[in-house]
C-alpha cells in the first residue's frame, strides 16, 4: 500500500560546537534542500566562536524555512532533539551535524517512507554508518573523494527496502504516526546520548512497525563531533542500560550481522559505482 504525497519530513539538526564540519552540513543542505523543505537547527549551548553566525548565514542564504533554537543551557543530544520534533507535527529527519548530504537524498528517503505505512523508521547508506555502511559492512570507511558519484551509482539501481534491525542514527527518518503511538526518546535513560535510538526502534519494533535501509541514498557521516566534544562515546553505560531493557538486543543485530542480508545488494551497488 502506497502512502499518497506525504508532507516533507522537517529536518531536525542538533549543533554542538564542531564549527567546520557544521558548516560543512549546512552548505550541503542548502545545495540539496528545495523550497518545500524546512530545517530546524537547535544549538544545545554552544560555546565556539562562529557557530552563532553559522547558523544565521544559513537561514539568510536558505531558499527553504529555517527556525533556530537555541538552548540556554547544554541539555545533552537526545532532550535536544526531543525539543526539536515536539516543535512540528510532521515527520521527522534527524540529521547530524557532522554529515554532508547528496543530490536527491531527501526525495528517495521520502519515498522509501511512503512504500509502507508501517515503515517508522529510514536510514540511508553511508560511508560510516554501522550496518548502513557502504562498501564494508559495519566498518568506518573512509569518506569517499566523490560523494556524488557514489550517491549517483546508488540511485541507478531500483531500490529494495530491506528490513533492519535498528536504525542508525547520524541520518534517521522518523513518521510522526510512530513517534505520536510510541513517545519521543527517553531522555531520562539516554539524556546524553548513544542508545536513545535503538530503544525507540525496540519499542517500534514491538509494536509492528518496521524499520528499512534507503538502499538508493547517500549521506557521508564524518563522525562523532558533536559528542567527541562532550566525552560520551558508544558503549559503556547507554549500552548497558540498553541490554537491561532488551536482553536480546545484542543477539538480534549479531544474528543480523552474521546474516548479512544485505550483501547482495551492496555488491551491486558498488559495481555500478565503479563503473561510473
Amino acid at each position: 500500500m502506497m502512502e499518497a504525497a506525504p508532507a516533507r519530513p522537517e529536518i531536525i539538526l542538533p549543533v554542538f560546537n564542531a564549527l567546520a564540519m557544521l558548516r560543512a552540513a549546512l552548505d550541503s543542505l542548502l545545495r540539496t534542500l528545495g523550497p518545500e523543505d524546512r530545517v530546524t537547527l537547535l544549538d544545545d549551548a554552544s560555546n565556539e566562536a562562529g557557530i552563532a553566525d553559522a547558523m544565521e548565514a544559513f537561514r539568510r542564504d536558505a531558499g527553504f524555512a529555517v527556525r533556530i533554537v537555541r538552548n540556554e543551557h547544554n541539555q545533552g543530544f537526545v532532550r535536544t532533539v526531543n525539543r526539536g520534533m515536539a516543535l512540528t507535527t510532521h515527520d521527522v529527519v534527524l540529521l547530524n551535524s557532522d554529515t554532508i548530504a547528496t543530490s536527491g537524498w531527501l526525495d528517495r528517503i521520502v519515498a522509501a517512507a511512503a512504500s509502507d505505512p508501517w515503515i517508522a523508521t529510514v536510514t540511508p547508506f553511508s560511508n560510516n554508518a554501522e550496518i548502513c555502511s557502504l562498501p564494508d559492512f559495519c566498518r568506518n570507511n573512509p569518506v569517499p573523494a566523490e560523494p556524488e558519484r557514489v550517491a549517483a551509482g546508488l540511485a541507478a539501481g531500483r531500490p529494495e527496502y530491506p528490513d533492519l534491525p535498528t536504525a542508525v542514527g547520524f541520518c534517521m527518518f522518523i513518521r510522526r504516526r510512530a513517534l505520536t503511538e510510541l513517545g519521543d526518546f527517553d531522555a531520562a535513560t539516554f539524556g546524553r546520548g548513544y542508545g536513545e535510538e535503538n530503544d525507540f526502534c525496540m519499542r517500534a519494533t514491538a509494536h509492528g512497525w518496521r524499520h528499512v535501509l534507503c538502499d538508493d541514498a547517500y549521506v557521508v557521516h564524518q563522525g562523532g563531533a558533536s559528542f567527541s566534544l562532550t566525552g560520551e562515546r558508544p558503549g559503556g553505560e547507554a549500552l548497558r542500560r540498553l541490554i537491561a531493557r532488551y536482553p536480546g538486543y545484542n543477539a538480534r543485530v549479531a544474528d543480523f550481522i552474521r546474516a548479512d542480508p544485505l550483501a547482495a545488494i551492496r555488491k551491486a551497488a558498488w559495481a555500478r559505482i565503479s563503473a561510473s
